[in-house]
């Protein structure tokens, strides 16, 4: 399988005959913009990397949650490769905003499985990462369609979901928040993790311990590769940068991430935003 990603938790899934994007987040506008402005759609940017990274053969995009680092590309891309776009109905609501069709529109509300070619793909709900000063609509839902340019806080998270890909004899699970619901992972096995991080470093160390207890002891991967730890408010044509110190320390989360992969003797690997790497 190859992998590509994208920053945050945007991953891109090949196994050679069929592509499926896990999030849609290339544009990245700024800090300033997101707190005060209105954000939309490079398309020129997205054009570019179809080419660049040959996404040809696009058959879906899941979208974890309907906050805009996650789902704000999700239109264009849809509408560019014909693919269908399956998340919860704040999700294809930011999908109706940017023109898709209906029926290339599939919502979810957790555990439920696709197949789509050689892919099996099972719908976990989760639960988002708690609270800040920059994210604190929680539970909130989009219940019109929102139309770019539009205020990024317009976009509510709307409820948050993993994902747990099967794709001849391998499973990948994606967990693009750190958070979880106890025992939801229960009896779920995965060869490779995919672990969102955001939010680790300021975390006291009973919620870290009682957090890798959950999902990397629970699902026992081989390899765990971390989401959602590089500045998403800095473009991909620039230097990749970890959040900014205020809102989070990422040598402290790789630090606590590696140390917890050792305990447990379970390969580690941060892959940079643009790249790609088989497994």
């Amino acid at each position: 399988m190859k992998v590509s990603f994208f920053g945050t938790a945007t991953l891109l899934f090949d196994d050679g005959e069929g592509q499926i994007l896990f999030d849609a987040h290339f544009t990245r506008p700024g800090l300033l913009k997101y707190i005060f402005g209105k954000g939309e759609t490079n398309t020129a940017l997205i054009d570019e990397m179809i080419t660049r990274h040959r996404i040809e053969r696009l058959r879906a995009i899941f979208i974890s949650h309907s906050h805009h680092d996650h789902v704000m590309d999700a239109p264009y891309i849809s509408n560019k490769c014909g693919a269908v776009i399956y998340g919860s109905s704040s999700a294809l609501n930011v999908a109706r905003g940017g023109g898709v069709p209906e029926d290339r529109l599939a919502e979810f509300s957790g555990n439920k499985s696709f197949t789509l070619g050689a892919y099996v793909i099972r719908v976990i709900r989760s639960l988002h990462s708690k609270p800040t000063i920059l994210n604190n609509d929680l539970g909130q839902t989009i219940d019109a369609p929102l139309v770019q340019p539009a205020r990024l806080r317009d976009n509510k998270e709307g409820g948050s979901y993993d994902f747990l890909v099967e794709v001849r004899g391998k499973t990948y699970l994606i967990r693009p928040s750190f958070n979880y619901i106890k025992g939801q992972l229960d009896g779920v096995k995965a060869d490779v993790l995919f672990l969102g991080v955001a939010g680790l470093a300021k975390a006291d160390d009973k919620t870290v311990r009682e957090f890798f207890a959950e999902t990397v002891d629970k699902v026992g991967p081989e390899l765990v590769i971390p989401l959602h730890w590089d500045n998403f408010f800095s473009g991909l044509d620039r230097p990749i940068k970890g959040m900014p110190r205020l809102i989070e320390k990422t040598e402290e989360v790789f630090f606590r991430l590696a140390r917890s992969c050792e305990e447990g003797q379970i390969n580690c690997l941060i892959q940079p935003p643009g790249t790609s790497i088989e497994i």
